[in-house]
């Protein structure tokens, strides 16, 4: 099934390349792989079925989906998905609420598709479900937007209803695996840094929870049961650090592998023996190992390969530095070896701090083409992310955001300070709650960067609710129809607080006519007030990208080439500012 899915070539998807390959679910047979494309970047998905073996599409066609997965039934039938009403006008626009949970079976119409589970009466509430391997249980797990607390349903062989097992939104829980009678849950109830649990379902179907591993100091990125024993990966700033555990919670063993970096993988069933697990940093290319379960052992897959690349001739260092409130932030810095850092060196500063996602140690071509400039490659871990727990996330989100714009501005002001770059060889970058740190932090320090570049950013605090999901981030960011929420986010809100006649840097904003994530009006609108409230005759430049979207179904053709306009641009105004 691999060779199958390497073999599919996705550039045929549409004659210039714009849809995209957004994600596949494989059959617990191998024998069928449903995947789903993105049209132009878009978020709406279509859900298709390959054959494997033959490598012939099914004549299955779902539509009107969005952040869904393909959960399958253990018989191979077919598989679970999230389905939204149909737009009424603008799919591009119009305000996403009312999922339903459908069963497609394979073969057929999706007009034949059975109605799973739906709260007509709860139209801001989502669904994901999992089933067990030994299909003994359907779990719906059930959230609000964008916060990570669920509900918990059970669906129990034979039955025909869920039976609610945890009916409030005060922790995740996130399904692992079961035997029996015995299900186990990654959950962060009173434990910030996360732990496994058991729930023992008893006669007439009592429950009671049980503590399998309990928390420790450092958070937990990632997780999984595979060959009976747990594969955890925890973050020791920001490094991963994967060990293994019986069932019963006893140690076994660390993952001994040279290098600090991020390690992903470690997906398959419960009685496997191999799996499969991926490393890389900012100066290492990808490298996938195959591990043999029983030993622990593991031997080289795959390797990314790039000609003339040597990771030796690069250099990569954490460092640590204080914000305004005297918290302790990660700092990443690479950079090739024989690049003079000091204060006229080129420096990207890129941060993203929200929704509780980590920004970890990985290997970018686009990074190196920074590098291979001559510059200087620096990533904030800021507070709002997950890279020290659910407490880390907390004092980046609703009235705490401030605090991850001090962090990035405070990350620059330390660079400067330990004479790497200046503010005129500083470029700072973001994309989305990233585009907004961007522009957030550059109105608020018109100083202190040589250019900024926000992507794809939310500019609009008090109209983001307004349209397609943008309801789901007020767990982050808060609602206009809360009146601290609302001051807090005028606050800071980039469209709100520009200045007629300040002198701001060179920005050059982008942003794709099918984004229908952070809908393109965020940045029209601020590029526009941006460039008539300039001061000085610094340029507001404004790119716009077409038939792409928030992220995916782009082109590598047009990567490049933004790519290329981006740096190209920042390293220019940073040779005119430091000469």
């Amino acid at each position: 099934k691999r060779n199958c899915i390497a073999t599919t070539d996705t550039s045929t998807f549409s004659e210039d390349g714009t849809v995209s390959l957004a994600s596949v679910s494989i059959s617990p047979n191998g024998k069928l792989a449903a995947y789903s494309l993105s049209d132009g970047g878009s978020d709406w998905k279509t859900w298709k079925i390959l054959e494997v073996e033959t490598k012939q599409t099914l004549d299955d066609h779902l539509e009107w989906t969005k952040f869904s997965s393909a959960s399958w039934e253990p018989d191979n039938s077919g598989f679970y998905y999230l389905k939204y009403p149909e737009p009424k006008k603008e799919a591009l626009s119009e305000i996403n609420r009312n999922p339903q949970l459908y069963f497609h079976r394979v073969g057929s119409s999706q007009k034949t598709d059975t109605l799973i589970y739906e709260r007509p009466d709860k139209p801001n509430w989502s669904w994901s479900i999992q089933v067990s391997e030994d299909g003994l249980y359907r779990i719906l797990s059930i959230g609000e937007g964008t916060d990570d607390n669920n509900r918990l349903y059970i669906k129990f062989n034979g039955e025909d209803t869920f039976t609610p097992i945890v009916e409030e939104l005060v922790a995740t829980y996130t399904f692992l695996g079961s035997e029996d009678n015995n299900l186990w849950f990654f959950t962060n109830l009173n434990s910030p840094n996360g732990k496994i649990v058991k729930l023992v379902i008893g006669e007439e179907r009592s429950i009671e929870w049980k503590d399998v591993i309990m928390e420790t100091k450092f958070s937990i990125s990632g997780l999984s049961l595979i060959n009976n024993k747990f594969v955890i990966t925890y973050l020791i700033d920001t490094q991963s650090d994967v060990r293994f555990f019986n069932l019963d919670g006893t140690f076994i063993s660390h993952l001994n592998l040279e290098g600090e970096g991020t390690l992903n993988g470690f997906n398959g069933k419960k009685e496997d023996r191999f799996t499969y697990f991926s490393f890389s940093n900012y100066i290492t290319p990808t490298k996938i190992y195959r591990m043999d379960l029983n030993t622990l052992s593991y031997e080289d897959y795959w390797s990314e390969s790039l000609p003339g690349f040597n990771t030796a001739d690069f250099n990569t260092e954490l460092r640590f530095y204080k914000s305004k409130d005297g918290t302790t932030i990660p700092l990443h810095l690479s950079y090739k070896k024989d690049t003079q850092v000091d204060a006229k060196v080129p420096v990207l500063l890129y941060g993203y701090g929200g929704f509780n996602i980590s920004i970890l140690p990985r290997f970018s071509k686009t990074y190196l083409a920074w590098m291979n400039q001559g510059g200087v490659v620096a990533i904030a871990n800021l507070r709002g992310g997950a890279e020290y727990g659910d407490k880390w996330h907390e004092s980046g989100m609703l009235m705490n955001k401030q605090n991850v714009f001090d962090d990035f501005a405070y990350a620059a002001k330390f660079l400067h300070a330990s004479g790497i770059g200046s503010k005129q060889s500083t470029a700072i970058q973001g994309r989305s709650n990233g585009g907004l740190l961007v522009g957030a932090t550059m109105l608020q320090n018109p100083d202190l960067f040589a250019v900024t570049i926000p992507q794809v950013g939310v500019m609009d605090m008090l109209r983001f609710s307004k349209f397609t999901i943008g309801w789901a981030w007020e767990s982050d960011y808060g609602s206009v129809d809360n009146k601290e929420e609302f001051l807090n986010l005028l606050s800071y809100s980039p469209y709100h607080n520009i200045e007629e006649g300040q002198c701001y840097p060179p920005t050059l904003i982008t942003t794709a006519n099918r984004d229908d994530r952070v809908v393109p009006s965020h940045s029209l609108k601020f590029a526009a007030r941006l460039q008539k409230a300039q001061g000085c005759r610094n340029p507001i430049l404004l790119r716009v990208e077409t038939r792409a979207g928030h992220g995916s179904g782009t082109p590598r053709n047009k990567r490049i080439e933004e790519i290329a306009d981006i740096y190209g641009y920042a390293l220019s105004v940073i040779k005119d500012k430091v000469n």
